[in-house]
Parts: structure tokens; sequence; C-alpha cells
């Protein structure tokens, strides 16, 4: 098993956590202020530098005012259609 911390499940999980915060308008700066954390704490999370945990990502999202649940469904919804596109990837290659 990859490491997680730099698999593809934990890269779109950070696209994820930056596109939620930029669609909404916030800066790392005011996202950084509403959590009592440094500008690059959340630059370095969002880069995949830094993991985010659970509780974190709890933290982050009342902060946005995203609902925990819509943002971990969209996020499988990801995590199922990467997994769907790489087994076919897998099928099509040993078929050649």
């Amino acid at each position: 098993m990859p490491d997680s911390f730099h698999s593809e499940q934990y890269k779109i999980f950070i696209t994820l956590l930056r596109e939620t915060r930029k669609e909404l308008g916030v800066s790392q700066e005011e996202l950084a202020l509403a959590l009592g954390m440094p500008q690059t704490t959340v630059s370095k999370s969002e880069n995949g530098i830094r993991r985010v945990d659970i509780v974190e990502l709890h933290a982050w999202l009342r902060a946005l005012d995203v609902d925990l649940t819509e943002f971990m469904a969209t996020l499988l919804k990801r995590w199922d259609a990467h997994t769907s596109r790489a087994h076919l990837h897998r099928k099509v290659v040993r078929k050649s």
C-alpha cells in the first residue's frame, strides 16, 4: 500500500479542500485568521506539505460554513471516479 500522505486519494482530498475555500471566496489569510493559525500553515496543508487530520478538517469546514457530510460525499465521489478510471486503465493496459 502506498504512503497515504502522498497517495492519489490524499491529493484529491487536498485539491477539494483548496477548491472549496476558493469557490467560497475565502483567502488563505482569512481562513487562517478564523482558525487561529498562521497563513503558512493553511498553505502548507493545501499543498500537501503538512497533513490535515479529521479534527482539523472539521474545524476548517466549520470556518468555511461547509457541511462535513456533504464535503465527504463529494470527496467519496471523486475517489470513486479516480478508482474507476484507474481500474479501467489497468484493464486496457493488460489487454494490449
